[in-house]
């Protein structure tokens, strides 16, 4: 045998066959990586939870006694959650368009509900011969907002529930439920109220599409809950009232308790469609309620700059991305649009004033931060394009210290206005009510604090440790309450 001829030795066709294998094992190889990785390149879908109405303590993981949550609980056990998490701004609209445009009341414009009805307002509208609420919605247009700069990324994006800037595409949705001023009931949602008390159908049947589409979406779900009229089933309310609680207590108490459920169906549906490892969930309120027996709201809650009006939990949940944890460090809603769009990957259209949470929400690193700022205005804008024409207070939170200081911009007919112009300085570890102010025994430090505001902005159109006098506000009648609260039904 010759020995070319020999049986072991591999022939050219052999060598052949055997290179082409290992090239087509590398390219496959190549390829499942290409997958694997474009898959992880996938931005991940995100959703805002935003509570209304409803105060920080008023949750089961928050520590209250009676109010039952436990979709909620459930939410924080899988999250990160700031318990000491804050709105700069304690008031519906304002809350939100910082959380639509991620700056503060006094950058965006929008510091009130209503535009008040002063000379200043009525001028702005005679000269641009438009109602003087549509000029408060050209806001938006000025500032942009989350869902646009979503969309450069992809992003499909819906909204329900509350929405104060006219139609949902104004703001940038692509898909929504509110069509706004000048629509009848368009003041803040028209049939975007509907959502969570008449069930979760256009926000779950949504995301189905989106998912089906393949493409990441982003979800502002704010319903109108636990926010009055609290008109909670009877299957709920019936539990707190054998528990003894007062009436109006319990409606409220309810309130909470079926919003929760809202909350539970829409988690369940990301999780069980299949989105859930991949979709960021913040939660978070727009301002606090403390429920009185006599019906509506406690002075030091909604609207105010005290606790019980400005801090709420705060949460980011993202499986396997972010491991949930208890932190400590203070948090503010002013961060929620630079850490979604830093995990969206989206580009930010400028410098926002808060931070970009991801890293440190990703790492467990400590949040290089200890101070956050606030400020409140009146209920009703006096000037659009002047915020300080309306400003009413500032504070500042250093640690476990918060300053807070008066001013006197005009509080138009105002429920509780500012009673007296005297700094007040809290240390929130050992007095968390606010009750012993501490600004004349510890001089040198509220001065530090006043300090530090004076560095956020300076307010050179207002006066600090002055306030004016409210305007009086006309008692309503029985009936015309009735028939308010008719129209607020959604």
């Amino acid at each position: 045998m010759t020995r070319n001829s020999a049986p072991n030795a591999p022939t050219l066709l052999t060598l052949i066959i055997l290179v082409m294998k290992t090239v087509g094992y590398v390219v496959l190889l190549a390829f499942a990586a290409s997958l694997a990785t474009a898959a992880d390149s996938q931005p991940p879908n995100i959703v805002l939870i935003l509570s209304d109405d409803q105060s920080y303590t008023d949750y089961s993981f928050m520590g209250h006694a009676a109010i039952e949550t436990p979709n909620l609980d459930q939410l924080a056990s899988e999250s990160v959650v700031f318990r000491r998490g804050y709105v700069p701004t304690a008031l519906c609209r304002p809350a939100l368009m910082t959380l639509a445009t991620g700056l503060y009341s006094h950058q965006n414009k929008t510091t009130g509900n209503d535009p008040a009805q002063t000379a200043a307002n009525a001028n702005y509208a005679k000269d641009q011969n438009k109602p003087i609420k549509e000029l408060l919605i050209s806001h938006i247009d000025q500032t942009g907002a989350l869902p646009q700069w979503l969309a450069k990324q992809g992003y499909v994006s819906h909204q329900s529930g509350k929405w104060w800037e006219g139609s949902f595409q104004r703001g940038g949705f692509t898909d929504g439920m509110t069509q706004g001023f000048p629509n009848p009931r368009g003041r803040h949602g028209d049939a975007g109220l509907k959502i969570g008390r008449g069930g979760m159908q256009p926000v779950l049947e949504f995301i189905d599409q989106s998912v089906a589409d393949k493409k990441p979406f982003f979800v502002w779900y704010a319903p109108f809950m636990p926010h009055t009229p609290h008109t909670p089933p009877d299957r709920i309310l019936k539990k707190y009232i054998a528990k003894g609680v007062q009436e109006r207590i319990a409606k409220y108490y309810a309130m909470c308790e079926w919003f929760d459920e809202t909350c539970g169906t829409l988690v369940k549906h990301i999780d069980e469609c299949g989105a859930g490892n991949n979709t960021l969930i913040v939660y978070v309120t727009d301002n606090g309620w403390i429920q009185t027996e006599a019906g509506s709201y406690a002075p030091r809650s909604k609207r105010s700059p005290y606790e019980g009006g400005t801090r709420t939990p705060i949460m980011f949940r993202w499986p396997g991305t972010i491991a949930p944890a208890d932190r400590p460090e203070l948090c503010s809603s002013i961060d929620i649009v630079p850490t979604m769009l830093a995990a969206a990957g989206a580009d930010a259209p400028h410098d926002f004033p808060g931070l970009n949470l991801l890293p440190q929400l990703k790492s467990g690193q400590q949040i290089d931060r200890n101070t956050l700022f606030g400020e409140s205005f009146a209920h009703d804008i006096a000037d659009i394009n002047k915020p300080q024409a309306s400003l009413l207070y500032r504070w500042v939170i250093r640690g476990n210290h918060k300053l807070l200081l008066t001013y006197d911009g005009a509080p138009g007919k105002m429920k509780y206005p500012p009673q007296d112009g005297e700094a007040k300085l809290f240390n929130l570890k050992t007095d968390p009510g606010e009750e012993e102010n501490l600004a004349s025994q510890e001089p040198a430090l509220a001065q530090e604090l006043s300090q530090l505001l004076e560095d956020w902005y300076v307010p050179n159109e207002r006066t600090a440790g002055k306030f004016a006098q409210a305007e009086a506000v006309t008692r309503k009648s029985p009936q015309r309450n009735a028939d308010r609260k008719k129209r607020k039904q959604p």
